[in-house]
């Protein structure tokens, strides 16, 4: 141990590295509701990409696990440390290298947090769109998940805006990826196989994004249904029709209640109405023209009118900030209410209400509470398990992941499959495909060091 200590500080500097009980308790866990803390042999905080290297030469010729961590606002595990292995925190790696107004693009470090890309792209009329719910999410930890959130359904998730990558395979060799153009038939796209790997190929030390232009105006149309099938049944319909929103989101009564009663938001619905709504559809609307904007909402409202919506609700700019921000946390209020695991799975967007229908059916036949909200224009539902029961816990989620793949979908629509989805995804994923990525990990880390109990088995 302190050899290896020594080894880190010489690349890295003693001051940063930290062992014991000068370990935070921050390092040791993510978000995920089922992961347990660990504390690892050492945490580590590189400032330049050179120093990534050197840690990563070290934890090879050793054999020491190494796991990445972000901001650690993951949900899946997959920044959780091993206890006998290394904990790379790229926190001193944070700044904006570059806003590149001309051909629209940031570069930037993988510490920078989408609060800070977005303070300061605003300046130039640009913006980062993802927006996966957490602004003090880091743009490593996205790019390692292939983060997405409500704005998916105009602008894509992360992946569709990693232009370029810089990154430190587990040997210490470092490569570029990619460039400031938006298209390439030149080899293997690196760039996209390295996005959404969860930090088992390479660790990602700079990487380049889309920027886009900033709209002015945006609305949000707030609707009640009665039915969920009613939900279902417009989103195909909102999209057909050239709306082009921004935000696309279905939220049960149950979520809409508790998020919106934790931030002590009243939205001004009636009671009456309340009480008959079975679900929301949370539409925002943007555009560089305010007049635009309006003819826009006025065409959504007497569609949304002919599919059966309760009512409409264009609210105000101050509510529906504060709704768009409630929707954003309501993971955190489906944890305080003391949820037991969370799942993203993602099904054709045709294919929601039979998810959802067999969602409901799971949640009778196994006496579980399952309730939530959803990226309806991209088919990622997110729903809340309420099971403290481990057993019939996993024979809900496996049922439940089990019924997405089904419907030509996948486990996790955003979150990743880290550590704690592992099991299933070992055991529902067609094994030939699991083989070819355990052969692509093998091409990318020989001695299998980064992020050994993420996606496979040690």
């Amino acid at each position: 141990m302190g050899d290896l200590v020594e080894q880190l500080a010489e690349v890295v500097g003693g001051d940063n590295v930290l062992t014991g009980t000068l370990v935070h308790d921050d390092y040791t866990h993510d978000e995920a509701l089922t992961g347990t803390p660990t504390v690892p042999l050492a945490v580590v905080t590189p400032r330049c990409t050179a120093e990534v290297a050197g840690v990563l030469r070290v934890a090879d010729e050793n054999r020491i696990p190494v796991m990445a961590r972000g901001s650690g606002t993951g949900l899946s595990g997959a920044s959780v440390p091993s206890p006998d292995g290394i904990l790379v925190s790229f926190e001193r790696m944070n700044e904006i290298l570059e806003i590149d107004t001309e051909n629209h693009v940031a570069v930037v470090q993988p510490g920078v947090t989408l609060e800070e890309l977005d303070r300061v792209t605003l300046g130039h009329g640009l913006v980062y769109p993802v927006f996966p719910g957490e602004s003090s999410a880091s743009l490593g930890g996205n790019v390692a998940t292939n983060a997405g959130g409500m704005r998916a359904i105009k602008y894509g998730v992360t992946r569709h805006q990693v232009l370029a990558l810089e990154a430190v395979l587990a040997t210490g060799e470092v490569i570029r990826t990619g460039g400031k153009f938006v298209k390439s038939s030149t080899g293997y796209d690196l760039t996209q196989l390295i996005v959404g790997s969860e930090g088992t190929l390479a660790l990602v030390t700079e990487a380049t994004v889309k920027l886009h232009p900033r709209a002015e105006h945006a609305a949000t149309v707030l609707v009640p249904f009665a039915t969920l099938d009613q939900v279902t049944e417009a989103v195909p319909r909102i999209v057909a029709s050239g709306a082009a929103p921004l935000i696309l989101e279905y939220v049960d009564m149950l979520t809409m209640a508790a998020i919106t009663a934790n931030v002590g938001l009243d939205l001004g619905v009636p009671k009456q109405v309340q009480d008959a709504a079975a679900a929301y559809l949370v539409v925002v609307l943007e555009n560089t023209h305010e007049d635009r904007l309006e003819e826009d909402v006025a065409t959504l409202a007497d569609l949304l009118v002919g599919l059966g919506a309760m009512e409409i609700y264009v609210l105000p700019a101050h509510a529906a900030g504060q709704l768009i921000s409630a929707r954003e946390k309501a993971f955190f209020v489906a944890k305080a209410a003391g949820a037991d695991d969370i799942v993203d799975v993602v099904v054709p967007r045709a294919a929601i209400p039979a998810f959802l229908a067999t969602a409901a059916e799971l949640s009778a036949t196994h006496a579980t509470l399952v309730t939530g909200c959803g990226h309806v224009g991209d088919g990622n539902v997110h729903l809340s398990v309420f099971q403290p029961n481990v057993e019939r816990r996993v024979e809900v989620l496996r049922a439940l992941f089990r019924a997405g793949m089904e419907l030509g979908g996948a486990i996790s629509g955003e979150h990743g499959i880290g550590t704690e989805k592992k099991r299933y995804f070992l055991e529902l994923e067609d094994p030939t495909k699991v083989a070819l990525m355990r052969r692509i990990k093998e091409a990318f880390d020989p001695h299998g060091i980064l992020g050994p109990d993420v996606l496979f088995d040690r």
